[in-house]
């Protein structure tokens, strides 16, 4: 796998670098308006809890950033997190729960149609995300990783990637692993055009998001 990541060209990451910003900041431009009304629902449902939640993700040979989302749980979510684990319903490392009691009413549509993720084009402008690959993962899943599964961490993460546009919660770790291995294996400029446009179809109405 390694070797696939070295055999890229220097076109490859200079063009999806460039893409990476020239997409990036339009859709910051053309989202400007959900962005204000998303920040006006969140400060009306809970006036004293921030808009924004940033979360330490582990990024591309394993370094850490802090990742940005809009606020869709509880102010203490994280704390409360230990007492849920238990509750984990995707059988794996990650930590998924359909009817998660943090969320709140207006985190609840956000997280169905992804508006929640929409503040990462910030990462990808600065350069700690792309708009697609795999998906940024918390340390506490790294550290149960393998060596095979760490492979993920090969390249930039990414806002969309093959995963979420392949099922997405209704995709387990292990199968989740795989595909980002065949997006890493095929990457290149026209994959990601691909995989953009096919996040755009399916962005709202998902099923899946949760």
């Amino acid at each position: 796998m390694l070797n696939a990541v070295e055999n890229k060209s220097t076109f490859y990451y200079i063009g999806k670098r460039t893409m990476d910003i020239a997409g990036a900041l339009l859709g910051i431009i053309l989202l400007s308006w959900v962005f204000i009304i998303v920040m006006l629902a969140i400060k009306i449902e809970d006036p004293n809890g921030p808009i924004f939640f940033k979360q330490k993700r582990i990024g591309k040979n394993g370094q850490e950033f802090g990742m940005y989302k809009f606020r869709s749980m509880v102010s203490d979510a994280e704390e409360r997190l230990k007492n849920l684990l238990d509750q984990n319903e995707t059988g794996s490392i990650m930590f998924k729960m359909k009817h998660d009691p943090r969320i709140t009413r207006v985190g609840k549509f956000i997280r169905k149609t992804s508006i929640d993720e929409l503040p990462q084009l910030w990462n990808v402008v600065k350069g700690e995300m792309s708009l697609v690959g795999p998906r940024p993962p918390v340390l506490r899943e790294v550290q149960q990783y393998s060596e095979y599964d760490k492979q993920r961490l090969l390249v930039t993460p990414g806002c969309t990637g093959l995963w979420q546009v392949s099922g997405r919660s209704s995709i387990g770790f292990k199968e989740m692993v795989e595909l980002d291995l065949e997006y890493i294996r095929k990457c290149n400029l026209r994959y990601d055009l691909r995989i953009i446009f096919k996040t755009v179809r399916v962005l709202f109405g998902s099923n899946d998001a949760y």
